[in-house]
């Protein structure tokens, strides 16, 4: 029985992840959920879970920058396979603030490679040797597709293409990429990485594009959109890429990265009319008092375009169709109207994340 610690597991992606692996997977052993509880982190997200596979899912609050926490947690609960979710990453955030990008991304990681290579009993071996296939251990790390910078009109984004960051987000990314594989090459550590697109889907933090635009629009505030809004990204829903994960940690090739993507490439100022257009459906704008009368489209405000902002991203994910077998199963329109109606069910949850004093108190009780 294996058992799976899960770093971020109560982020967005992560807690989707948790929930996919005990939901749709049918997986019979443990997660471990290790999570510092930071602005995004929360717990709420899985309180189902908790309540269904109690004695199957745990809890441990804690920082992956800590050596001695992320060790303990490994050693205590047997683990087997390590699932990277916790990163900070808002580029936004990054720009004015990269401490926290270098501290969690870089050195987080650090922290949790050496422990897995303590833990695992693979530090002292000749280099390029390890039990990297042997299937007995794994280390999957979830990266981004922005390390590789920017396309221009054509072409898509590969496992080969070279690394070209331009934010201190994807930059602190693409570090801790590059040590994920020298950990590999050098110790023999078992990994995987894979490089995704912009998920949406349930759960997410109202700072990226698709929360923040539904919840301004309900609200009747503006919907920003940076520049000319014609930036290209290649939107995939969060559910896929459990999938894909999943597929990738128990049939993947020890030591080999894999792109993720949505098949899915989309204007930003046209997913914000689609969010819009999704809206008017679920919550025609005469129904909504908090529009005073205006279309959720008359909300959209161009705003300055942020510094070093990639213009395109599109992902070939050809390798993990051809090898694993995965593709997205989820068409955008459908997975926006799903997103949406989860929102509007969920008003609760909205609620409590949007509030400053129960963030606070979360991070400095919360110790399940």
């Amino acid at each position: 029985m294996k058992n799976i610690l899960v770093t971020g597991g109560a982020g967005f992606i992560g807690s989707n992840f948790i929930r996919y692996v005990f939901d749709k997977a049918g997986f019979k052993g443990r997660v471990v959920n290790l999570d510092k509880l930071t602005y995004a982190g929360n717990p709420e997200n899985l309180a189902d879970i908790q309540r269904k596979f109690k004695g199957r899912y745990a809890f441990v609050k804690g920082d992956i920058c800590d050596f001695k926490t992320v060790a303990g947690v490994m050693k205590k609960y047997k683990i087997s396979e390590i699932v990277h979710f916790a990163a900070e990453s808002h580029v936004d955030r990054s720009i004015f603030g990269p401490k926290d990008f270098i501290e969690t991304n870089i050195h987080g990681t650090f922290s949790l490679l050496e422990a897995a290579r303590t833990i695992w009993g693979i530090g002292n071996r000749e280099p390029g040797v390890g039990n990297r296939g042997s299937g007995k251990f794994r280390f999957h790390h979830v990266s981004t597709d922005e390390v590789y910078g920017s396309l221009g009109k054509t072409g898509k984004f590969k496992e080969t293409t070279p690394y070209d960051p331009h934010s201190p987000y994807s930059a602190s990314k693409a570090s801790s990429d590059h040590l994920v594989r020298a950990y590999s090459d050098t110790y023999g550590l078992p990994i995987t990485i894979s490089n995704c697109s912009n998920n949406y889907g349930p759960y997410h933090f109202p700072e990226k594009l698709i929360p923040l635009a539904i919840l301004n629009a309900l609200e009747g505030k503006p919907l920003p959109v940076y520049g000319d809004g014609l930036q290209v990204r290649d939107w995939l829903y969060v559910e896929d890429h459990c999938a894909a994960i999943w597929k990738i940690l128990k049939k993947g090739r020890a030591g080999e990265t894999y792109n993720i993507g949505g098949n899915c490439e989309m204007k930003n100022i046209n997913v914000v009319k689609g969010i819009c257009a999704a809206l008017e459906r679920a919550v025609p704008a005469r129904h909504n008092k908090a529009l005073g009368g205006k279309k959720y489209s008359d909300l959209i405000t161009y705003v300055k375009d942020r510094a070093g902002h990639d213009r395109r991203y599109a992902i070939d994910f050809s390798k993990l169709k051809k090898e694993l077998g995965w593709q997205p199963s989820v068409r955008f329109a459908g997975g926006l109207a799903k997103t949406v109606d989860w929102y509007l069910a969920n008003p609760g949850w909205v609620k409590n994340v949007k509030s400053g004093a129960y963030r606070s108190w979360l991070r400095k009780n919360y110790t399940r």
